[in-house]
């Protein structure tokens, strides 16, 4: 026996022994490179095989590769035993105990006014309208000037306004964005414009200062007045039911003819809403041409549908947060 046939020997039982007390995968792969790297110790041991006689150089390479495959061995299997034990700490350590209680979250509700507005947007939407908004601070022109109220025009005198620093004021209706709209666009358009308003009221149990409308505007060639009674009948209906409905005679400075809308509502008629054709003023005031181009306009007030479909008798119920109230939605 040589002497690289006793280190070969010794080797292979100091890497069994090292291998079984490796503890990480870290500490396995720094063996794999102190044995088989390029100046391992087995490297080390074959390097001198070149000074043994040529007859005993088959033996010992025949035995080296032996130790060589046995201590390759004894590292995959080492691997495969540590990446088994590292995956079932892990596991222990992210284990759900699906037996244990949960947290409790009570499950939020619709606002009986979001209830509406999104039952409103859904019907329109259904009959091709474009959903729009715009913002709660407007200028003069586009609340007043542009929907043909000059500021001395008597109709200001109908909303009281909310007049910020800087000339600027919080919009008394949405119909803002409808000019916003057209002004970026070309006719034919159908939007639908829900948002919150403000105004100067009185607070009581009909009345806020702080509250939500929704109005629809359609412009195109050839559109008339029965387009308009056919869209705001199949709109209440989806809304209400099929109920008698009628159109009164009235007066708003961006319509012409315009007319209030009254729902026969538990044996009563109930004024819901105003609508009427498009001004010609408004169409110039955007641009478009009013011999060329026709357009209806409709508005409501959001807390008055919630307040008769849900039957409450005081507007402020709705602004209360009272989970006592909000529960039966």
């Amino acid at each position: 026996m040589t002497q690289i046939d006793t280190q070969l020997q010794d080797l292979r039982q100091k890497a069994q022994d090292e291998i079984a007390t490796c503890d990480t995968l870290d500490q396995l792969e720094q063996l794999r490179i102190n044995y088989f790297g390029k100046k391992g110790q087995l490297s080390q041991v074959l390097g001198a095989m070149g000074k043994l006689d040529p007859s005993e150089r088959p033996r010992v390479g025949a035995m080296a590769n032996e130790v060589k495959q046995a201590i390759q061995t004894d590292l995959d299997n080492k691997r495969t035993a540590l990446q088994a034990a590292q995956l079932e700490a892990q596991l222990q350590s992210e284990t759900l105990d699906v037996t244990m209680p949960g947290i409790y979250r009570p499950q939020g509700q619709i606002h009986p006014l979001n209830g509406i507005i999104d039952r409103a947007l859904d019907i329109f939407v259904g009959l091709g309208y474009t959903v729009a908004t715009g913002p709660d601070m407007e200028s003069d022109y586009y609340n007043f000037e542009a929907l043909n109220m000059p500021p001395d025009h008597p109709a200001r005198d109908m909303q009281d306004t909310f007049y910020l620093p800087g000339g600027n004021l919080l919009r008394t209706h949405t119909s803002p964005v409808q000019i916003r709209y057209m002004e970026q666009r070309k006719p034919p358009l159908r939007v639908i414009v829900p948002g919150r308003v403000y105004r100067r009221d009185s607070v009581d149990a009909t009345h806020a200062a702080v509250f939500h409308q929704i109005e629809l505007l359609a412009v195109d060639e050839g559109l008339r007045f029965s387009d308009l009674k056919g869209t705001i009948k199949e709109f209440l209906r989806q809304m209400f039911g099929d109920l008698p409905i009628r159109f009164r005679a009235s007066y708003f400075p961006f319509t012409e003819p315009s007319a209030e809308v009254d729902l026969q509502w538990q044996g009563k008629w109930l004024e819901v809403l105003g609508c009427g054709m498009v001004d010609p003023n408004v169409f110039q005031a955007v641009g478009y041409d009013p011999e060329k181009y026709t357009g209806f306009a409709a508005g409501f007030g959001v807390e008055r549908f919630a307040m008769v479909l849900h039957q409450l008798d005081d507007i402020r119920r709705v602004y209360a947060s009272d989970l006592r109230f909000l529960r039966q939605f």
